[in-house]
C-alpha cells in the first residue's frame, strides 16, 4: 500500500515576476510592471499542480529560514501537499527572476540558494518517502548528484520521471531510470548535443525522440508548445494534439504538464493517455497569470475538454 501517488524531489523558489513589453537586449534597460512575488520552483510547482488535481503528493526540497521559505511552505500546505520532507535552513530560499512579455512567453534566471544544498544524504534520510510512493518526479534545479541518489534510492516498482531542466549532460545511470524523460524542444536539443558531442540535432522531433531513446531512457516525451507533445518508447511514437487556448502566461506550464502526466501514470494510465490529460492541464495553466496560482483542479480540466482526434502514430 502506497502512502503517496507522487513524490516530487526538487526545487522550491520564490518567483519574482515583472511584465515587460519586450525583453531587454545586452546593455539595455526597459521599464516593466510592478514586481509580484509568487511561490514557485520546478519542484514546488509540480507538487502543487499534482495535489490540486487530487494526487496524494509529497515534496522533498530545501528552503531557507526566511520569509520566502515560509511563503513556499504555506503554499504547499494550502494545496494539500505533505511537507514533512521539506528541509529548512543553511542558505536563503532560492529565487527566480522572471520576465513575461505580452504574448505570455517568459525568460527566467534562477538563484538556487537553499536548493543547492539538497544533498544525497537528505535523499537517504527520506527513505520512508521514497518507499511509500508510486511515482518519483525530479528536475535539475537541485544538484545532479542528488538526482542520481534519488535514482539509486527509488524502490523497485516505483516509476521515475525526470524533466532535465535546466538541461545538462546526463549520466547513463540517470538516463536508464527515466520512464519517461520529459523535455521541451530547447531541452531536447541541448541534451542531444551534449550527449552526442557533435552539436547536430536536426529539426524533426521524431528523430530527436529516437536519438534520445538510444541514450537509454525507457520512454521519452517532448513537449512542442502549440503543436502538442511527442510520446515515444521502444515500440511506438505518437503525436498528442495540443488544446487550443489563448495564452496569458506560460510560466509553470511545463511543470503542470509534468505533474499531471506523472500523476496519471501513478493511476495506471498508459503513457499516451497520461500525456493527453497532461496536455489539457498544461493548456489550462497558460490561461491565467503566475505559476502555482494558474494550476487547475481536476474539475477545471474536465471543463476545458480537449479533443484527441488527429493524433498520429507510427
Amino acid at each position: 500500500m502506497y502512502d503517496y501517488d507522487l513524490l516530487v524531489v526538487g526545487s522550491a523558489n520564490a518567483d519574482l515576476v515583472i511584465g515587460v513589453e519586450r525583453r531587454p537586449g545586452p546593455g539595455e534597460t526597459v521599464l516593466g510592471s510592478d514586481l509580484s512575488v509568487h511561490p514557485g520552483g520546478k519542484g514546488g510547482n509540480q507538487a502543487v499542480a499534482a495535489a490540486r488535481l487530487g494526487a496524494r503528493t509529497a515534496l522533498l526540497a530545501r528552503v531557507g529560514d526566511d520569509a520566502h521559505g515560509r511563503l513556499l511552505l504555506d503554499a504547499q500546505r494550502a494545496a494539500g501537499v505533505d511537507t514533512a520532507g521539506v528541509l529548512c535552513g543553511g542558505a536563503p530560499t532560492g529565487v527566480a527572476l522572471i520576465t513575461v512579455d505580452p504574448s505570455g512567453d517568459n525568460s527566467i534566471v534562477v538563484s538556487p540558494g537553499a536548493n543547492a544544498l539538497l544533498s544525497p544524504r537528505d535523499v537517504r534520510d527520506a527513505a520512508d518517502l521514497l518507499r511509500g510512493t508510486r511515482v518519483v518526479s525530479a528536475q535539475l534545479e537541485i544538484p545532479l548528484e542528488t538526482v542520481a541518489e534519488v535514482v539509486r534510492s527509488t524502490a523497485p516498482g516505483t516509476r521515475f520521471v525526470l524533466n532535465p531542466s535546466p538541461p545538462v549532460e546526463l549520466p547513463a545511470e540517470i538516463l536508464a531510470a527515466c520512464d519517461p524523460l520529459i523535455l521541451n524542444e530547447h531541452e531536447a536539443r541541448v541534451v542531444l548535443a551534449g550527449q552526442t558531442g557533435d552539436g547536430q540535432t536536426g529539426d524533426d522531433p521524431r528523430e530527436w525522440a529516437r536519438a534520445l531513446l538510444a541514450l537509454g531512457p525507457r520512454s521519452v516525451v517532448i513537449t512542442l508548445g502549440a503543436r502538442g507533445a511527442l510520446v515515444a518508447d521502444a515500440v511506438t511514437t505518437e503525436l498528442v494534439a495540443a488544446v487550443p487556448v489563448r495564452a496569458v502566461d506560460t510560466t509553470g506550464a511545463g511543470d503542470a504538464f509534468t505533474a499531471a502526466l506523472a500523476w496519471r501514470l501513478s493511476t495506471g494510465a498508459e503513457l499516451s493517455a497520461a500525456a493527453r490529460y497532461a496536455a489539457r492541464v498544461g493548456a489550462a495553466a497558460v490561461t491565467e497569470e503566475g505559476a502555482q496560482a494558474s494550476f487547475p483542479t481536476a474539475t477545471e480540466v474536465a471543463a476545458l475538454g480537449g479533443a484527441t482526434e488527429g493524433e498520429a502514430a507510427e
